[in-house]
Protein backbone atom coordinates (compact mmCIF):
# COMPACT_ATOMS: atom_id res chain seq x y z
CA UNK A 1 0.00 0.00 0.00
CA UNK A 2 1.14 3.39 -1.02
CA UNK A 3 0.47 6.27 1.60
CA UNK A 4 -0.09 9.81 0.24
CA UNK A 5 -1.57 13.14 0.94
CA UNK A 6 -2.78 13.43 -1.81
CA UNK A 7 -3.16 10.87 -5.13
CA UNK A 8 -3.51 13.29 -8.24
CA UNK A 9 -5.00 11.30 -11.53
CA UNK A 10 -3.82 12.89 -14.68
CA UNK A 11 -0.90 14.38 -15.39
CA UNK A 12 -1.43 16.61 -17.89
CA UNK A 13 -0.31 20.24 -16.96
CA UNK A 14 -3.56 20.84 -14.46
CA UNK A 15 -2.52 17.72 -12.53
CA UNK A 16 0.95 19.06 -12.65
CA UNK A 17 0.67 22.24 -11.09
CA UNK A 18 -1.30 21.02 -8.80
CA UNK A 19 1.29 18.73 -7.70
CA UNK A 20 3.28 21.91 -7.06
CA UNK A 21 0.43 23.56 -5.25
CA UNK A 22 0.67 20.44 -3.03
CA UNK A 23 4.15 20.69 -2.69
CA UNK A 24 4.37 24.30 -1.84
CA UNK A 25 2.31 24.10 0.83
CA UNK A 26 4.00 20.93 2.38
CA UNK A 27 1.77 18.22 0.60
CA UNK A 28 2.97 14.89 -0.73
CA UNK A 29 1.27 13.86 -4.01
CA UNK A 30 1.29 10.93 -6.41
CA UNK A 31 0.14 10.65 -9.78
CA UNK A 32 -1.55 8.21 -11.64
CA UNK A 33 -2.04 8.56 -15.76
CA UNK A 34 -3.26 6.06 -18.01
CA UNK A 35 -1.42 7.59 -21.11
CA UNK A 36 2.11 6.23 -20.78
CA UNK A 37 3.71 9.48 -20.92
CA UNK A 38 3.74 12.96 -18.71
CA UNK A 39 1.69 15.72 -20.26
CA UNK A 40 -1.70 14.62 -20.96
CA UNK A 41 -3.54 16.21 -24.38
CA UNK A 42 -0.53 18.55 -24.55
CA UNK A 43 1.78 15.82 -25.52
CA UNK A 44 -0.71 13.28 -26.68
CA UNK A 45 -2.27 15.96 -29.10
CA UNK A 46 -0.73 18.78 -29.75
CA UNK A 47 3.15 18.61 -28.85
CA UNK A 48 4.61 20.73 -31.31
CA UNK A 49 1.62 23.31 -31.65
CA UNK A 50 2.28 26.38 -30.32
CA UNK A 51 0.01 28.09 -27.22
CA UNK A 52 -0.50 31.60 -26.83
CA UNK A 53 -2.55 32.19 -23.75
CA UNK A 54 0.04 30.79 -20.73
CA UNK A 55 0.23 33.71 -18.50
CA UNK A 56 3.65 35.39 -19.21
CA UNK A 57 4.82 33.22 -21.98
CA UNK A 58 4.03 35.17 -25.16
CA UNK A 59 4.22 31.64 -26.94
CA UNK A 60 5.26 27.79 -26.05
CA UNK A 61 4.72 24.17 -27.48
CA UNK A 62 2.17 21.24 -25.33
CA UNK A 63 6.12 20.18 -25.01
CA UNK A 64 7.76 23.11 -23.60
CA UNK A 65 5.01 23.56 -20.72
CA UNK A 66 5.14 20.02 -20.06
CA UNK A 67 9.18 20.20 -19.45
CA UNK A 68 8.59 23.67 -17.58
CA UNK A 69 5.86 22.13 -15.32
CA UNK A 70 8.12 18.79 -14.42
CA UNK A 71 10.84 21.34 -13.73
CA UNK A 72 8.81 23.37 -11.29
CA UNK A 73 8.14 20.14 -9.60
CA UNK A 74 11.29 18.66 -9.80
CA UNK A 75 12.33 19.67 -5.61
CA UNK A 76 9.03 17.50 -4.69
CA UNK A 77 10.56 13.93 -6.15
CA UNK A 78 7.16 13.65 -7.01
CA UNK A 79 6.50 9.25 -7.89
CA UNK A 80 4.20 9.09 -11.24
CA UNK A 81 2.53 5.55 -12.33
CA UNK A 82 2.11 5.88 -15.67
CA UNK A 83 0.07 3.36 -18.19
CA UNK A 84 -2.00 3.16 -14.99
CA UNK A 85 -6.00 3.98 -14.40
CA UNK A 86 -7.85 4.20 -11.14
CA UNK A 87 -10.23 1.04 -11.59
CA UNK A 88 -11.53 0.98 -7.74
CA UNK A 89 -12.59 3.80 -4.97
CA UNK A 90 -13.75 2.80 -1.51
CA UNK A 91 -14.21 4.46 1.76
CA UNK A 92 -11.70 3.50 4.58
CA UNK A 93 -12.51 5.42 7.70
CA UNK A 94 -11.30 9.02 6.86
CA UNK A 95 -9.21 7.69 3.88
CA UNK A 96 -9.86 6.75 0.55
CA UNK A 97 -8.15 3.34 -0.63
CA UNK A 98 -7.32 3.62 -4.54
CA UNK A 99 -7.25 0.48 -7.01
CA UNK A 100 -5.12 0.85 -10.10
CA UNK A 101 -5.39 -1.62 -13.43
CA UNK A 102 -1.99 -2.79 -11.93
CA UNK A 103 -3.25 -3.58 -8.34
CA UNK A 104 -1.33 -0.95 -6.90
CA UNK A 105 -3.03 0.36 -3.56
CA UNK A 106 -3.18 4.13 -2.34
CA UNK A 107 -4.03 5.21 0.78
CA UNK A 108 -5.23 8.79 0.93
CA UNK A 109 -7.73 11.50 2.29
CA UNK A 110 -7.46 13.46 -0.35
CA UNK A 111 -8.09 12.77 -4.56
CA UNK A 112 -7.59 15.28 -7.02
CA UNK A 113 -9.06 14.04 -10.63
CA UNK A 114 -7.35 16.44 -13.17
CA UNK A 115 -7.91 13.75 -15.57
CA UNK A 116 -8.98 16.31 -18.57
CA UNK A 117 -11.84 15.45 -20.69
CA UNK A 118 -10.97 11.64 -19.31
CA UNK A 119 -10.16 8.52 -21.84
CA UNK A 120 -10.02 9.38 -25.03
CA UNK A 121 -9.00 8.12 -28.64
CA UNK A 122 -9.31 10.10 -31.75
CA UNK A 123 -12.57 9.41 -33.79
CA UNK A 124 -11.03 7.93 -36.94
CA UNK A 125 -11.37 8.10 -40.55
CA UNK A 126 -14.67 5.63 -41.69
CA UNK A 127 -12.88 3.51 -44.25
CA UNK A 128 -11.52 -0.21 -43.23
CA UNK A 129 -8.49 1.06 -45.62
CA UNK A 130 -7.05 3.29 -43.33
CA UNK A 131 -6.73 0.73 -40.44
CA UNK A 132 -3.44 -0.96 -41.96
CA UNK A 133 -1.40 2.48 -42.49
CA UNK A 134 -2.07 3.77 -38.81
CA UNK A 135 1.36 5.01 -37.50
CA UNK A 136 3.04 4.82 -40.71
CA UNK A 137 0.90 7.02 -42.83
CA UNK A 138 -2.25 7.55 -41.62
CA UNK A 139 -2.58 9.76 -38.06
CA UNK A 140 -4.45 11.29 -36.17
CA UNK A 141 -2.36 13.38 -33.87
CA UNK A 142 1.30 15.08 -34.94
CA UNK A 143 4.22 14.66 -32.41
CA UNK A 144 6.90 15.89 -34.82
CA UNK A 145 6.14 17.92 -37.85
CA UNK A 146 9.54 17.41 -39.36
CA UNK A 147 8.53 13.89 -40.19
CA UNK A 148 5.86 15.80 -43.03
CA UNK A 149 8.52 18.20 -44.11
CA UNK A 150 8.75 18.14 -47.93
CA UNK A 151 5.36 15.81 -48.64
CA UNK A 152 2.75 15.87 -50.28
CA UNK A 153 -0.27 16.03 -47.05
CA UNK A 154 -3.84 15.46 -47.34
CA UNK A 155 -5.86 16.46 -44.17
CA UNK A 156 -9.29 15.86 -43.18
CA UNK A 157 -11.43 17.42 -40.91
CA UNK A 158 -13.17 21.32 -40.40
CA UNK A 159 -12.40 22.29 -37.10
CA UNK A 160 -9.56 23.98 -35.46
CA UNK A 161 -6.72 21.16 -35.51
CA UNK A 162 -7.49 20.84 -39.25
CA UNK A 163 -7.50 24.45 -39.49
CA UNK A 164 -4.47 24.77 -37.51
CA UNK A 165 -2.13 22.21 -38.77
CA UNK A 166 -3.11 22.81 -42.37
CA UNK A 167 -1.42 27.07 -41.95
CA UNK A 168 1.57 25.00 -40.18
CA UNK A 169 2.06 22.31 -42.67
CA UNK A 170 1.49 24.60 -45.41
CA UNK A 171 5.36 26.59 -44.77
CA UNK A 172 7.32 23.41 -45.90
CA UNK A 173 4.77 20.78 -47.41
CA UNK A 174 2.26 20.53 -50.12
CA UNK A 175 -1.16 20.53 -48.38
CA UNK A 176 -4.83 19.54 -49.21
CA UNK A 177 -7.59 20.93 -46.82
CA UNK A 178 -10.58 18.06 -47.36
CA UNK A 179 -14.01 18.64 -45.70
CA UNK A 180 -17.15 17.03 -45.92
CA UNK A 181 -19.05 20.46 -45.70
CA UNK A 182 -18.72 23.87 -47.31
CA UNK A 183 -18.38 25.40 -43.80
CA UNK A 184 -15.83 25.15 -41.05
CA UNK A 185 -16.18 25.48 -37.77
CA UNK A 186 -13.17 26.45 -36.71
CA UNK A 187 -11.97 30.25 -35.25
CA UNK A 188 -12.91 32.43 -37.79
CA UNK A 189 -9.15 33.78 -38.17
CA UNK A 190 -7.40 30.46 -38.62
CA UNK A 191 -10.39 30.37 -41.88
CA UNK A 192 -9.26 33.50 -42.89
CA UNK A 193 -5.73 32.75 -43.08
CA UNK A 194 -6.46 29.60 -44.71
CA UNK A 195 -8.18 31.06 -47.48
CA UNK A 196 -5.59 33.77 -47.44
CA UNK A 197 -2.78 30.96 -48.19
CA UNK A 198 -5.28 28.72 -50.71
CA UNK A 199 -5.24 32.22 -52.73
CA UNK A 200 -1.19 31.90 -52.94
CA UNK A 201 -1.63 28.50 -53.96
CA UNK A 202 0.11 27.09 -50.71
CA UNK A 203 -3.03 25.48 -49.18
CA UNK A 204 -5.88 23.76 -52.06
CA UNK A 205 -9.26 23.50 -50.11
CA UNK A 206 -11.53 20.28 -51.39
CA UNK A 207 -15.09 20.56 -50.19
CA UNK A 208 -17.56 19.26 -49.70
CA UNK A 209 -15.68 15.93 -50.20
CA UNK A 210 -14.96 13.01 -48.21
CA UNK A 211 -12.57 10.06 -48.02
CA UNK A 212 -13.76 7.04 -50.72
CA UNK A 213 -10.82 4.87 -50.32
CA UNK A 214 -7.05 5.07 -49.78
CA UNK A 215 -4.34 3.27 -52.27
CA UNK A 216 -0.59 1.94 -51.30
CA UNK A 217 1.51 -0.72 -50.54
CA UNK A 218 2.90 -0.47 -46.83
CA UNK A 219 2.75 3.45 -47.57
CA UNK A 220 -0.01 5.36 -48.89
CA UNK A 221 0.01 6.50 -52.96
CA UNK A 222 -2.55 8.04 -53.07
CA UNK A 223 -6.24 8.59 -51.75
CA UNK A 224 -9.96 8.39 -53.51
CA UNK A 225 -12.27 11.50 -52.80
CA UNK A 226 -16.15 11.35 -53.11
CA UNK A 227 -17.90 14.80 -53.63
CA UNK A 228 -21.68 15.02 -52.85
CA UNK A 229 -22.69 14.51 -56.36
CA UNK A 230 -20.63 11.12 -56.91
CA UNK A 231 -17.84 13.04 -58.57
CA UNK A 232 -14.38 10.99 -57.87
CA UNK A 233 -10.79 13.12 -57.03
CA UNK A 234 -7.52 11.11 -56.92
CA UNK A 235 -4.86 12.42 -55.55
CA UNK A 236 -1.28 11.56 -55.31
CA UNK A 237 -0.04 11.87 -51.45
CA UNK A 238 2.31 10.71 -49.00
CA UNK A 239 0.64 11.36 -45.61
CA UNK A 240 -3.38 11.42 -44.18
CA UNK A 241 -3.89 13.66 -40.83
CA UNK A 242 -7.68 13.15 -39.66
CA UNK A 243 -8.67 15.70 -37.35
CA UNK A 244 -12.44 14.72 -36.35
CA UNK A 245 -11.86 15.34 -32.53
CA UNK A 246 -12.19 12.85 -29.41
CA UNK A 247 -14.12 10.29 -28.30
CA UNK A 248 -14.29 10.81 -24.73
CA UNK A 249 -14.74 8.00 -21.97
CA UNK A 250 -14.90 8.64 -18.36
CA UNK A 251 -14.39 4.90 -17.35
CA UNK A 252 -14.66 3.99 -13.68
CA UNK A 253 -15.40 7.54 -12.76
CA UNK A 254 -19.18 6.71 -13.43
CA UNK A 255 -19.47 4.34 -11.19
CA UNK A 256 -18.00 6.35 -7.97
CA UNK A 257 -21.47 7.76 -6.99
CA UNK A 258 -20.05 11.86 -7.95
CA UNK A 259 -22.49 14.45 -8.89
CA UNK A 260 -22.19 14.13 -12.81
CA UNK A 261 -23.29 16.89 -16.25
CA UNK A 262 -22.49 14.38 -18.75
CA UNK A 263 -19.10 13.96 -19.06
CA UNK A 264 -17.94 16.83 -16.60
CA UNK A 265 -18.08 17.11 -12.82
CA UNK A 266 -19.89 19.46 -10.54
CA UNK A 267 -17.69 21.48 -7.86
CA UNK A 268 -18.13 23.65 -5.21
CA UNK A 269 -16.08 26.46 -6.57
CA UNK A 270 -14.53 27.58 -3.15
CA UNK A 271 -12.67 24.53 -2.80
CA UNK A 272 -13.27 22.60 -6.40
CA UNK A 273 -14.58 19.44 -4.06
CA UNK A 274 -17.40 17.12 -5.41
CA UNK A 275 -20.27 15.86 -3.61
CA UNK A 276 -17.78 13.55 -2.12
CA UNK A 277 -15.67 14.55 0.81
CA UNK A 278 -12.29 14.43 -0.36
CA UNK A 279 -12.37 13.84 -3.99
CA UNK A 280 -12.19 17.22 -5.87
CA UNK A 281 -11.99 18.16 -10.04
CA UNK A 282 -10.13 20.56 -11.39
CA UNK A 283 -9.52 21.05 -15.42
CA UNK A 284 -11.65 20.44 -18.15
CA UNK A 285 -13.73 17.50 -16.15
CA UNK A 286 -14.88 19.80 -13.54
CA UNK A 287 -17.74 22.15 -14.46
CA UNK A 288 -19.52 25.12 -12.81
CA UNK A 289 -21.61 28.50 -13.62
CA UNK A 290 -19.27 30.59 -15.87
CA UNK A 291 -16.57 27.75 -16.74
CA UNK A 292 -13.88 28.21 -19.08
CA UNK A 293 -11.66 24.93 -20.27
CA UNK A 294 -8.47 26.89 -20.50
CA UNK A 295 -4.90 25.78 -18.99
CA UNK A 296 -4.59 29.04 -17.28
CA UNK A 297 -8.45 28.43 -15.36
CA UNK A 298 -7.05 24.77 -14.65
CA UNK A 299 -4.12 26.27 -12.54
CA UNK A 300 -6.22 28.93 -10.39
CA UNK A 301 -8.90 25.60 -10.15
CA UNK A 302 -5.33 23.98 -8.96
CA UNK A 303 -4.16 26.56 -6.32
CA UNK A 304 -8.02 26.52 -4.74
CA UNK A 305 -8.00 22.35 -4.57
CA UNK A 306 -4.68 21.96 -3.14
CA UNK A 307 -5.50 24.16 0.03
CA UNK A 308 -8.91 22.27 0.48
CA UNK A 309 -6.72 19.03 0.84
CA UNK A 310 -4.40 20.42 2.77
CA UNK A 311 -7.52 20.42 5.80
CA UNK A 312 -8.37 16.94 5.31
CA UNK A 313 -4.58 15.88 5.13
CA UNK A 314 -3.52 17.89 8.41
CA UNK A 315 -7.03 17.95 10.66
CA UNK A 316 -4.77 18.76 13.78
CA UNK A 317 -3.09 21.47 11.90
CA UNK A 318 -4.13 25.31 10.47
CA UNK A 319 -3.18 26.24 7.37
CA UNK A 320 -1.56 29.26 7.23
CA UNK A 321 -1.68 31.19 3.78
CA UNK A 322 2.13 32.62 2.33
CA UNK A 323 3.39 34.16 -0.37
CA UNK A 324 6.19 32.31 -1.99
CA UNK A 325 8.14 35.39 -2.14
CA UNK A 326 8.85 36.00 1.18
CA UNK A 327 8.07 32.76 3.44
CA UNK A 328 11.35 30.63 4.10
CA UNK A 329 9.47 27.37 4.78
CA UNK A 330 8.20 27.70 0.94
CA UNK A 331 11.79 28.36 -0.37
CA UNK A 332 13.29 25.76 1.94
CA UNK A 333 10.57 23.20 0.11
CA UNK A 334 11.95 24.69 -3.35
CA UNK A 335 15.22 24.16 -2.13
CA UNK A 336 15.98 27.71 -1.95
CA UNK A 337 17.97 29.22 0.14
CA UNK A 338 15.62 30.44 3.34
CA UNK A 339 17.49 33.59 3.50
CA UNK A 340 18.06 34.96 -0.38
CA UNK A 341 16.35 37.74 -1.24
Amino acid sequence: MIKTDVLVIGAGPTGLFAVHQLGIIGLKSEVVDNLDKIGGQCIELYPDKPIYDIPAISECTGEELTKNLLKQIEPFKTNFHLNERVEELKKDGSNWQVTTSEKKIFITPNIIIAGGVGSFEPRKLSTKDAEKFEGKSVFYSIKDKNLFKNKKICIFGGGDSALDWAIELSNFSEVTLVHRRPEFRGAPSSLENVKKLEKRGKIRILTPYQLNSIEGDKNIKSVSLIKEDGKIEKLEIDYVLGFFGLIMKLGPIVNWDLNLDKKTIQVNTETFQTNQEGIFAIGDICTYPGKLKLILSGFHEAALAARACYKLARPNEKYRFEFTTTSKNIKGRLGINPNRE
